[in-house]
């Protein structure tokens, strides 16, 4: 099964890296650096959780991937942004992501900065790419990414991890947290899979959609948070150790390992089941059980 999901999920990750290359195609001498960064920071790496859920879901819903893929890499761009930022030194100041340095070691402070602030910027006008995407469907598309990435989805939940550094959370807090910092994004793709494939929000697979995403998406962050204190780092690919050496509440602050291991399980469970009387839902069942058992 792991290998069956594993080229599944490289495929996609193909797919999608081939696009990326073409939207981030872009130079201009007069403006040095800006586009190299961008271009490094999402370019090459990752494991493309997002575009593969984007896709699979607009499979699901019978949908085509080239209609989908502009959502991918527009989602997938926010997604860098977010990391370039989250890396910088007035936030978790970390100089390793993805196994190489990240980008403000790479290209300054500023530059990262302005990478950052490029991608978000351009993510909106590539979802609007798509040709065949009828008009409406793309000006939700592009709300949904807005919401799911601002103040009440993602940025939100960067807020809340910034202000508990240091701090001992309950683990409802700890649970929002993730819901919006990780969980939004994730929730995102899956429904813009939806979307592309013209279904409207009553459907019932885009509402076993946004459940499902948000099962995976605490399995996701609970096996984050279990990889942080036992994973490999070069297979991680960020440093060991980080979230304890900046005072973050974690899963593990609440659970032992095995004890995650087995919560994560059962999230995972609950999710094959939501989506598992849908024909074709193999692969993301499969994907579901790939997040559970990841080592990177």
């Amino acid at each position: 099964m792991q290998n069956k999901i594993g080229n599944r999920i490289n495929e996609d990750a193909a797919l999608t890296e081939k696009a990326l290359q073409t939207y981030l195609n872009e130079d201009d001498e007069r403006i040095p650096f800006l586009f190299d960064a961008m271009r490094y920071s999402v370019l090459g790496a990752g494991k493309r959780v997002r575009p593969f859920l984007v896709l699979e879901f607009c499979r699901l819903a019978g949908g085509s991937v080239e209609d989908a893929m502009p959502f991918a890499c527009a989602l997938e761009m926010i997604h860098s942004y977010s990391l370039v930022h989250d890396d910088l030194p007035c936030m978790d100041n970390d100089e390793l992501r993805r196994g190489k340095p990240t980008t403000h070691v790479k290209y300054g402070y500023a530059n990262a900065l302005l990478a950052g602030d490029a991608l978000l910027t351009y993510a909106f006008e590539v979802a609007l790419a798509s040709e065949n995407v009828a008009p409406a469907l793309k000006c939700e598309a592009v709300k949904l990414l807005s919401s799911r990435a601002g103040a009440k989805g993602m940025i939100g939940g960067q807020q809340i991890d910034l202000d508990s550094e240091n701090k001992s959370i309950p683990i409802e807090l700890l649970k929002y947290l993730h819901s919006l910092k990780t969980g939004a994004l994730i929730s995102c793709a899956c429904e813009l899979g939806c979307i592309a494939a013209g279904m409207d929000a009553q459907h019932p697979l885009r509402k076993a959609a946004v459940e499902y995403a948000s099962l995976i998406g605490a399995t996701f962050q609970i096996i984050d948070d279990i990889l942080d204190v036992e994973g490999d780092e070069a297979i991680f690919g960020k440093p060991i150790g980080s979230d304890a050496e900046q005072g973050k509440t974690t899963f593990l602050t609440f659970m032992s390992v095995p004890e995650a291991r087995e919560y994560a399980a059962q999230l995972t469970e609950k999710a094959k089941s939501l989506i598992s009387d849908f024909d074709g839902s193999d692969v993301l069942c499969d994907f579901a059980d790939y997040l559970l058992n990841r080592n990177k």
